[in-house]
């Protein structure tokens, strides 16, 4: 839920991330947040699940992490965040701790290639926002770890067309999933797994 302490951090966060914008710091070394609107419809996506266990793939400092922990808490679960930038990764610890969201949100630091292929857990969501060049590759390695129903969701597809065009023709033209582009924000493509690939 979002109580006072998630909020604050939230606001703290999108204040951050409009500033640095406005500055034109280097893409590299901004907060890359995913858009408030966003944010909440992520939470909107996990809060309604029980014990929802969710893969946030690029958790850079903690904004997204944030929404999708705080949905979480509502009917139990967690997030396990993937990042590897160890600035971005110091950030998302002091985010995730002054939201008061330790319990329910998880960090492993380093390369997804490496880390994500040791994972041996089962996801009811994947939140995709990394680099935009390894969307396939992370999308491949996500895929043992989702059953039916479960809810693979792509950000920037829209304001990285160039670059992410061909992730979303091809989820949508695999029959083991139910795909489609979402005009939300920078774009998100949203595939339901209809079946496993075990």
């Amino acid at each position: 839920m979002l109580d006072d302490r998630v909020s604050a951090v939230l606001a703290r966060l999108e204040a951050e991330d409009a500033r640095e914008r406005s500055e034109a710091v280097a893409r590299e070394a901004r907060s890359r947040a995913v858009a408030p609107t966003t944010g909440r419809f992520l939470f909107a996506l996990v809060s309604p699940q029980t014990d929802c266990e969710v893969l946030e793939i690029g958790g850079s400092r903690g904004y997204s992490t944030i929404w999708l922990a705080a949905g979480v808490r509502t009917l139990g679960g967690r997030v396990l965040s993937l990042e590897a930038d160890p600035a971005k990764c110091e950030a998302w610890r002091r985010n995730i701790a002054e939201a008061g969201l330790e319990e329910t949100a998880e960090l492993i630091e380093g390369d997804a290639h490496e880390s994500l292929p040791a994972i041996d857990d089962v996801f009811d969501l994947v939140f995709l926002d990394a680099e935009k060049d390894d969307y396939e590759t992370f999308f491949r390695l996500a895929r043992p770890k989702l059953e039916p129903g479960a809810l693979v969701v792509a950000d920037n597809v829209l304001s990285h067309v160039d670059a992410l065009g061909a992730y979303s023709e091809a989820r949508q033209a695999d029959p083991d999933l139910e795909s489609v582009t979402v005009p939300l924000d920078r774009g998100l493509e949203l595939s339901v797994v209809l079946r496993s690939v075990r």
